[in-house]
């Protein structure tokens, strides 16, 4: 991916997590408005066929307005992180996301609680971010979650059996997928050896800038270190 591409994908998964944060709140407000009917009546309950199709619904649904605050920092966060590099791969991931952190709740929940909450999702963005860079052999991503995994290492306490009252089914659920699609949506150009097809059948490399170029030089020793 070269700079501009960059830029343009960064700029669309900034307003992408813009949308999707006014989204969520404005759920939130209408939700307290009904004295949090949408959370009782599509939370996911474990065991209950009827909640399955809630696997969707609950990760916009919160139970407090102290609730949707805690998610929100992170995932904006992780989020845009998980969608800069490509905002139709970061929609794949989220709902792959829903589904992990929701069955897993459904199948190992206890029966008789209704799970709801966009924490699933902040888990799987996180797992997501601080793994895709060893998927894809890239170093800036690499860097990136190290200093992620180093700053947020503490979230991994409420994904651990026993977490008082939190869903830490949940969490794990959303860890598990994250690290799931950070290898489905690996960057396969790389898995090829940097070369994609090109017009009329033939090949060229990923980054090919004209040779007469005097930057041509730094551009193939910046895609061999996975800056490009």
């Amino acid at each position: 991916m070269d700079a501009e591409r960059m830029v343009a994908e960064a700029r669309k998964a900034f307003f992408v997590m813009f949308g999707f944060l006014a989204l969520v709140w404005a759920v939130q407000l209408a939700n307290w408005a009904s004295d949090y009917a949408f959370s009782r009546h599509h939370g996911i309950v474990p065991g209950d066929v009827g909640t399955l199709p809630d696997v969707f619904a609950a990760s916009f649904l919160h139970w407090s307005w102290e609730h949707i605050e805690a998610n929100s920092g992170p995932l904006f966060v992780f989020g845009f992180l998980a969608a800069y590099r490509g905002v139709a791969r970061f929609l794949g991931l989220s709902v792959l996301l829903m589904v992990s952190s929701g069955l897993t709740d459904w199948v190992f929940g206890d029966a008789g609680t209704r799970g709801v909450g966009a924490s699933g999702l902040v888990f799987g963005y996180f797992a997501y971010v601080v793994v895709r860079g060893l998927f894809d052999r890239h170093l800036i991503d690499s860097l990136i979650g190290v200093v992620m995994a180093a700053s947020y290492a503490y979230l991994l306490t409420a994904a651990v059996p026993g977490a008082p009252g939190i869903g830490w089914l949940a969490h794990l659920g959303g860890l598990v997928g994250g690290v799931v699609g950070a290898w489905v949506f690996r960057d396969r150009d790389r898995d090829r050896g940097g070369v994609r097809g090109g017009e009329g059948g033939g090949e060229r490399a990923a980054v090919e800038p004209a040779a007469a170029n005097p930057r041509a030089a730094l551009y193939k020793e910046l895609d061999d270190l996975g800056l490009l």
